[in-house]
């Protein structure tokens, strides 16, 4: 049985998460339906747009994304530290940006006075909805709900839009997360849907790239693509909140894994593998594995052998899933 999603995620162990949520029975709800000659492709710009309003009221950022036809990617980095941060204001505004709130929390933004067991009660809600807004479940929840809604509406029908529950993997190590980032954004690359990964539509890595072709210092984490975690260099002293690599450094990786999967052949490519590779440790007869079955080959935690007994002890596993192809892939 699939384990409870309380039981996967570990903020102790990793902030990264890999979701993704699919249409119910797989349709073609967000592309084009050849049965019925219907595009629905507009609907791929709804999921996007509101990945980016999302992650601007949750305390939760986005690293990569990719919306296709019948399912879409997320890669999400949850700022624990950031949301203990806010104040009672903060956080009641950023929740009435999802929900109404309650009478008491209407009332505190009002100016209205409450008395002590009223702001005592208020507190506590404050507490779970600070919770909330760094809740991956929650995240996902709103998004799929609102999209659902939308779609039903224009479709005139009621039903389920999603399967009911997305796949969630924790991304333990720096290894596991470049590996999912480039399997997200090549998504349309390895599906067909587009030949290049700045012509892959509703993907973050084109958002990255548009960016980094309009300014004089791509590297530079205010120069970099609104709303996306920003890359902000190797790892140092001081270092910002962000991916730690260079942003030039990924997009050679993904432009050199997109030539893997296109071509087909390693021989046709160059031997001489980009630094990121060595700096994490990858071999490159593995690395052409990952970027083509990240989801299909892994469970819901992903890393170094060392790294997944670390977490499923945090997470009082009795066994440790994936063991032998964390191993295999990442040690």
């Amino acid at each position: 049985m699939p384990k409870p999603r309380c039981s996967q995620v570990s903020l102790a162990s990793t902030p990264y998460y890999h979701c993704v949520s699919r249409c119910v029975r797989r349709a073609f709800l967000c592309g084009e339906d050849t049965a019925t000659a219907r595009s629905f492709e507009h609907r791929r710009q709804w999921i996007e747009d509101k990945l980016y309003v999302l992650s601007d009221i949750f305390s939760i950022e986005l690293c990569a994304y990719a919306v296709m036809s019948n399912h879409y990617h997320v890669v999400l980095f949850v700022d624990q530290p950031r949301a203990v941060e806010w104040s009672v204001d903060e956080v009641i505004r950023r929740w009435h940006q999802l929900f109404s709130g309650n009478l008491l929390s209407q009332r505190y933004l009002r100016g209205d006075s409450l008395s002590r067991t009223e702001r005592a009660a208020l507190d506590d809600c404050v507490i779970l909805w600070r919770e909330r807004l760094i809740d991956i479940s929650w995240f996902m929840r709103v998004l799929n709900e609102g999209i659902a809604r939308q779609a039903n509406a224009e479709d005139e029908c009621t039903g389920r839009f999603w399967e009911g529950r997305f796949k969630s993997q924790a991304l333990l190590d720096e290894a596991a997360l470049m590996a999912c980032l480039a399997y997200v954004d090549l998504n349309p690359v390895r599906a067909g849907m587009a030949k290049t990964p700045e012509s892959s539509r509703h993907t973050s890595i084109k958002k990255r790239i548009a960016q980094a072709q309009n300014t004089h210092a791509a590297n530079h984490p205010h120069q970099q693509a609104k709303g996306l975690f920003p890359f902000v260099g190797n790892p140092r002293n001081g270092m910002p909140s962000g991916l730690a690599f260079k942003l030039t450094d990924y997009l050679e990786l993904v432009d050199w894994s997109g030539r893997i999967v296109r071509a087909g052949k390693r021989g046709s490519i160059d031997n001489q593998c980009p630094s990121i590779l060595e700096r994490l440790n990858i071999e490159p007869d593995h690395w052409g594995y990952l970027i083509n079955n990240f989801e299909s080959r892994f469970k819901s935690l992903v890393g170094s052998g060392f790294k997944l007994k670390q977490a499923c002890q945090a997470l009082n596993y009795q066994r440790t899933p994936g063991i032998r192809s964390c191993e295999y892939y990442f040690s």
